[in-house]
């Protein structure tokens, strides 16, 4: 993966080639420039490989305009990332049910509550994120990544923001609901902790796998 910068061509990701079969959980570490988060929206069909290709639940991405990429994405990837990405004007449950109505599923509310229930909100519904601590904001948002039942989930640092027992009672929840989905987990981390909870771990130096 190359970007123009004002020096000449940058080489963010270099021979980048690895497999992964549904459902595991996979952790990619490395130091902060290392690619981790540029290999996520890859993975997602955010940004396309300069070469090379993305193959997601048998679509290769870089064959797809655009609306055939947000349409995959719909169909397969969740997202939780560092920064709680929640609609303020929206209260819990509208955050969860929005990808649910997108969809076009007319059982939108419900199926909202019922994940807000499993990630213990029930008591929630209505709040809007101000209203709702860090930790529940993070909650709020699996339940938005997961009420889809994806088959990929990609978490970019899903507890930067949260303190020490607050991340691993998030975590905790991310485990288990990965599991009882039978989803595919891309988990970027810093935290050497965290990604020892995975069973497999892709290390990044450089823009290259280092160990896998």
């Amino acid at each position: 993966m190359r970007y123009a910068s004002p020096g000449g061509p940058l080489t963010v990701l270099d021979d980048i080639n690895f497999t992964v079969e549904r459902p595991a959980a996979v952790a990619i570490v490395g130091a902060s420039g290392s690619g981790k988060s540029t290999l996520l929206a890859l993975l997602a069909g955010l940004e396309l490989p300069t070469t090379g290709r993305v193959v997601l639940a048998g679509h290769d991405l870089g064959a797809l305009d655009e609306d055939g990429r947000a349409r995959v994405r719909r169909a397969h990837v969740g997202f939780v990332f560092q920064q709680f990405h929640l609609l303020p004007a929206f209260t819990a449950l509208e955050n969860v049910m929005l990808p649910l109505e997108l969809a076009g599923a007319a059982d939108a509310r419900a199926r909202a509550t019922e994940t807000l229930t499993e990630v213990g909100l029930a008591g929630r519904l209505a709040h809007y994120p101000r209203q709702l601590s860090g930790g529940e904001q993070q909650r709020v948002a699996l339940a938005r990544a997961y009420c889809m039942r994806p088959g990929l989930l990609l978490a970019d640092e899903p507890t930067g923001n949260l303190d020490e027992r607050t991340a691993e009672t998030v975590i905790d929840l991310l485990f288990r609901l990965q599991r009882e989905a039978g989803t595919t987990l891309m988990l970027v981390t810093h935290d050497e902790h965290l990604a020892r909870r995975c069973e497999r771990r892709i290390r990044l130096h450089n823009g290259q796998i280092q160990d896998d």
